[in-house]
């Protein structure tokens, strides 16, 4: 399945976002983030959604040890909040920048639902988004629940190549420039970093992948 770990890589903020329609263009503006500024925290009012202008943006949440779980990174174009759209009154997980320069496009829920009952294509629209989005959700619980480790570390990996992939010329090879940290693709695939630090140097041992802290090299005889 095609974007399985992302959700959609168009670009919606192209679709959604307020700026581009006239009536809204005036009183519209843009939010910006410095890295490690948070954009909502866990518990904080659902009443706005968000559209990404430029940069990333890590969605989480914490443990009752205080451990962070890294649920997405989202990147130009893409929307988050979204569970406001369907009644959320509260947060359920944290929104953080993750670059020095994140501009973002809030949308206030009720605007949105203006949006929505005068736009028919509009409106449906966003509940295809939202469909596909959780649809892509119980696909991921269920690789979790029902693959092994290696399985959903490969599975992500040539997902990754989609959103952040290019083929090398000399070697066929596929580069990922990526902006996860081990923690954070361990947390994705629901293992622990220790447990996916073996892994991957296993794969390495065995010629399917190759790394660095700056990219993963997925060799040609798995790409």
């Amino acid at each position: 399945m095609k974007n399985l770990w992302f959700f959609d890589n168009v670009n919606l903020f192209n679709l959604l976002c307020p700026h581009k329609f006239k009536e809204y263009k005036k009183c519209h503006t843009f939010d910006n983030y410095k890295k490690s500024d948070y954009i909502y925290f866990t518990e904080d009012t659902a009443n706005k959604v968000f559209l990404i202008q430029n940069g990333k943006v890590k969605i989480g949440y914490y443990t009752e040890e205080g451990e962070e779980v890294v649920n997405a990174i989202l990147t130009k174009g893409q929307l988050f909040g979204e569970k406001a759209i369907l009644g959320e009154e509260k947060r359920n997980e944290f929104a953080q920048s993750v670059d020095n320069s994140t501009s973002i496009c809030p949308i206030g829920v009720e605007t949105l639902h203006d949006l929505m009952r005068d736009n028919k294509t509009f409106s449906l629209k966003i509940y295809k988004f939202l469909g596909l989005r959780f649809k892509k959700l119980e696909r991921r619980l269920q690789l979790i629940l029902f693959k092994d480790t290696k399985t959903r570390f490969l599975e992500f990996m040539k997902e990754l190549c989609e959103e952040y992939g290019h083929d090398c010329e000399k070697t066929g090879d596929k580069i990922i420039e990526h902006p996860y940290t081990q923690k954070d693709i361990a947390s994705l695939i629901g293992t622990s970093r220790s447990n996916l630090n073996v892994l991957m140097n296993e794969l390495k041992d065995e010629n399917i992948i190759n790394f660095n802290r700056k990219e993963i090299r997925l060799l040609q005889k798995i790409a």
